[in-house]
């Protein structure tokens, strides 16, 4: 479900409705099916074509979805255009909004601010992410995008700050350098290239 505009304002009204109007009967039969629903709200930053997102656009389009029975909504920078600032500002108001419900962020890494990108979406509130080994992955529509946040970059970055994930980073590790050997060629992702911060080395002569 996309957040954005297109060239034509009132097309672009009618898309949307008509995605949601789709979505009400996706609920419907997951209610009645006993499935649970995840919704994600794409480009709800920024559009590669249109610009940024106007945040009221993103808080509406949540109160309609919120009239459904949804487990979780992810708030996505599909495009990766979002800034710390933007981020924290929408994710602050949307946890303040519906403090009882569980929302989620999806950072892309195309300019180099996914992790902060993070760490503003946590001070706001927000403590569900998704992330990718490696960093692999992208956004086939949308020009220059590069891959998604990386899961090994940013268990480590949590880790080290003193913020428990439960995941073990080691095997996180061992999993990226298999899945190079995989994909045969490099990663975006930093700390496999690198190791973890905490490692020692021998001084050398």
């Amino acid at each position: 479900m996309s957040a954005s505009n297109t060239h034509n304002q009132q097309n672009v009204r009618q898309t949307t409705e008509e995605s949601l109007k789709s979505f009400k009967v996706l609920s419907q039969f997951a209610s009645e099916n006993n499935i649970g629903l995840n919704v994600t709200v794409a480009t709800s930053f920024g559009c590669p074509f249109e610009g940024i997102v106007p945040q009221n656009r993103i808080m509406k389009i949540l109160d309609t979805l919120l009239l459904h029975n949804i487990n979780r909504i992810t708030i996505a920078d599909t495009t990766g255009m979002a800034n710390p600032k933007q981020v924290y500002t929408l994710t602050k108001s949307v946890a303040d909004e519906w403090r009882n419900f569980e929302f989620g962020c999806h950072f892309h890494n195309t300019r180099g601010m996914g992790m902060a990108n993070i760490l503003a979406g946590m001070e706001a509130g927000i403590r569900i992410y998704d992330s990718s080994i490696g960093g692999i992955g992208g956004c086939p529509f949308a020009p220059g995008a590069t891959g998604n946040v990386c899961t090994e970059d940013v268990v480590h970055m949590l880790e080290e700050m003193g913020v428990k994930t439960s995941i073990d980073l080691d095997t996180l590790i061992a999993a990226s350098h298999k899945l190079k050997e995989i994909l045969g060629h490099d990663l975006p992702g930093q700390v496999a290239k690198a190791g973890k911060s905490s490692r020692k080395y021998p001084v050398p002569n």
